[in-house]
């Protein structure tokens, strides 16, 4: 009996994978499907170790967690394949934990605890998800100069979390020691090579195959704990509300500011997708579905004990190269990967990862967070007004939380809301720069660059330029600018 949605008994088409509702057998399906899981894979999973170690969880925990990330993605997945109701954008999304929160739920687990964390995304995801639905009303006042210096201030508020875990994780007693330092270099310098030598879609495994290479080096070292295999069973199910949330305001707060920036990634990457995949402007209803799927679906995922969900850029990347849409291949991808969230041995292996390792692949992936946001910057223009809105938020948001006793004037709820977090900040400086600045700033001839800028978008929009023109990608995985450029040249 053949899946509802697959074709049985038929020529295949190749040109099917081509269409978002192309009829394909299952078989064929399945390859397309892996490729997008490998593709997300280790930065799904990363963000859960990084804020279960801040939080001091314990392994069986965080095997727990890491099932659920493997579920929730696949939901969500299949809810933007398939929407249900106005929740979902119908085109080829796929969705992951997103890498946005990792600094703020940092600060809020160690301050509050996992169950103040919880309870913030579980009612930070509802109220993006009610704002995705009326989208339309104000989407319009996040430009992508906004979004561009808040990608660029979250890969800036990343790089001492991967420093951190290349060094062995905050709080570990070897920190520091020779032997993280060796294992952080090895996976390090093994996701360059493999960066470097390979070839077109095949750089989408850099990050797995140095944390391959970091984890067999890790085993002689004695760096590796296996007691996550012990009494290990077959098969398990993800827990539901592993944490009894709790009800923070100054983290709800936090993490609601958070939320409106990743629904700014999300814009883009909707906008994205559809742009290189089905070769059309996006529609309203796609963008106010996608951003509604976001929240919705990371306040269940705070139900299952884990972080938000958000769109994942490298699989844009991927739709880019490739040119397959059809929800059906995608969505095989999705269910594989709730199945996976059943077979404990997945998590138990990242589990007994060794955070060196872990610390040398993110660090790279951090970084090219912070030169995605340059690129963003850049096709956003450089006009006067841009430039001022991205110095004046960069420097602020940034400077202030580097001498956090600024805020000591301020009620506790504005110092736990920006003192520590940068990105908060960068976001609320650039929407009231963005909204206040007069439109026609013109000061030393900044506005003759600003069209000339304008000049070269329209070009490279009339020629092999067109994805200069998209709206920016997400912060989390930010080697899709990579992978556009190599598969221009591998095309």
């Amino acid at each position: 009996m053949a899946f509802k949605g697959f074709s049985k008994g038929k020529a295949f088409d190749h040109a099917s994978l081509f269409q978002l509702d192309g009829d394909i057998p299952l078989l064929r399906a399945v390859p397309y499907g892996i490729q997008h899981i490998l593709a997300m894979f280790v930065a799904n999973l990363a963000p859960i170790m990084i804020v279960a170690a801040a939080a001091g969880l314990s392994d069986v925990q965080t095997s727990s967690l890491i099932q659920g990330a493997m579920l929730i993605a696949g939901i969500g997945t299949l809810i933007q394949l398939f929407p249900l109701w106005r929740i979902g954008s119908g085109l080829p999304i796929v969705m992951g934990i997103s890498f946005t929160f990792v600094t703020v739920l940092c600060g809020i687990v160690a301050t509050y605890g996992y169950n103040v964390a919880i309870g913030a995304i579980i009612v930070g995801g509802i109220l993006e998800g009610v704002l995705g639905l009326f989208a339309k009303y104000w989407r319009r006042l996040i430009s992508p100069i906004v979004a561009a210096v808040v990608v660029t201030s979250i890969g800036f508020s990343l790089l001492n979390v991967g420093a951190a875990s290349f060094g062995g994780g905050t709080g570990s007693p070897d920190f520091g020691s020779p032997r993280n330092l060796l294992l952080g270099s090895v996976a390090l310098v093994s996701c360059l090579i493999f960066q470097v030598l390979a070839k077109g879609k095949t750089k989408q495994l850099s990050v797995l195959f140095g944390l391959i290479v970091g984890y067999i080096a890790a085993i002689p070292l004695g760096a590796v704990d296996f007691s996550s295999f012990q009494n290990l069973q077959p098969f398990a199910a993800p827990s539901l509300m592993p944490f009894a949330p709790e009800f923070n305001l100054a983290a709800i707060v936090s993490v609601t500011v958070i939320f409106l920036v990743s629904a700014t990634e999300t814009i883009g990457d909707t906008s994205a997708v559809s742009l290189v995949g089905l070769g059309r402007d996006v529609k309203e209803r796609e963008l106010s579905g996608s951003i509604a799927c976001d929240g919705f679906t990371s306040a269940l995922s705070g139900c299952l004990g884990c972080l938000p969900v958000t769109s994942f850029s490298q699989n844009v990347g991927l739709v880019a190269m490739t040119k397959v849409v059809n929800r059906k291949a995608i969505a095989t991808g999705a269910i594989i990967m709730m199945l996976c969230a059943f077979l404990p041995v997945v998590s138990a292996v990242f589990q007994s990862l060794p955070e060196a390792v872990l610390g040398g692949c993110t660090i790279m992936m951090f970084g090219n967070i912070i030169v995605s946001g340059f690129q963003m910057v850049a096709r956003a223009g450089f006009s006067q007004r841009n430039i001022l809105i991205a110095a004046l938020s960069l420097s602020i948001g940034i400077g202030f939380t580097q001498v956090s006793d600024i805020f000591v004037i301020f009620p506790e709820l504005v110092r736990s809301v920006f003192a520590d977090n940068c990105v908060a900040g960068v976001f609320l400086v650039a929407v009231i720069a963005n909204l206040v600045l007069p439109k026609n700033i013109a000061i030393d001839g900044a506005q003759i660059e600003g069209e000339t800028r304008q000049s070269e978008l329209d070009s490279e929009k009339s020629g092999e330029g067109e994805e200069a023109a998209f709206e920016p990608l997400s912060a989390d995985a930010a080697f899709v600018e990579n992978e556009k450029t190599s598969s221009r040249s591998t095309s």
